[in-house]
């Protein structure tokens, strides 16, 4: 298990002893459902009006440093929490659960899954996709076309080009999807 796993597998575990309902997105998530790479963060997606506190960092230990204050990302349209390991260049974003309807509706779909030897709630893949294609970064685009190729015939495609025209990202699935095609 590489660090970043190890950090990742910490946080959710103390997640989940908070109580805290989460979802692990990003890159983790895109490697699960398409073609693995290196990543320098996790993300979670936190069902929470608030940011974790003192009871959340003293579980995680010292090895840990967390941003008591919350900063509006803009990526996503809500707020998230910094948390960096002292020793290691991994971090981790906690992402509060906004009132976005996908960000709703990907959070309601999340599954659990087995990875990191225990179970951890993963968004859809049809949700990796779409948030993968709305966030439209370069890696985002590669993120997107992998689980696009892997998971091609599993796919819920309606769904898929439901949200993608919701936001303005259908030409990019589409373009995408066919280079899938022609490979």
């Amino acid at each position: 298990m590489t660090a970043g796993e190890s950090i990742t597998l910490r946080v959710a575990n103390v997640l989940e002893a908070c109580g805290i309902p989460f979802l692990l997105s990003g890159s983790f998530a895109s490697n699960y459902y398409g073609i693995p790479r290196s990543t320098k963060d996790a993300d979670f997606v936190m069902q929470s009006q608030r940011a974790v506190g003192p009871d959340f960092a003293q579980q995680l230990g010292e090895d840990f440093v967390l941003e008591p204050q919350l900063s509006f990302e803009t990526n996503t349209s809500t707020f998230r929490q910094v948390l960096r390991h002292k020793k290691k260049t991994f971090k981790v974003e906690l992402f509060l659960l906004s009132q976005d309807p996908h960000d709703q509706a990907r959070f309601s779909r999340r599954r659990e899954v087995q990875m990191f030897e225990r179970r951890v709630w993963l968004p859809s893949p049809e949700d990796v996709v779409i948030t993968k294609l709305r966030w439209a970064r370069g890696k985002d685009k590669d993120d997107a076309r992998d689980v696009m190729a892997v998971q091609q015939n599993k796919l819920d495609w309606p769904y898929v080009e439901e949200w993608c025209r919701r936001h303005g990202t259908l030409p990019l699935m589409e373009e995408i999807r066919r280079s899938i095609s022609a490979a």
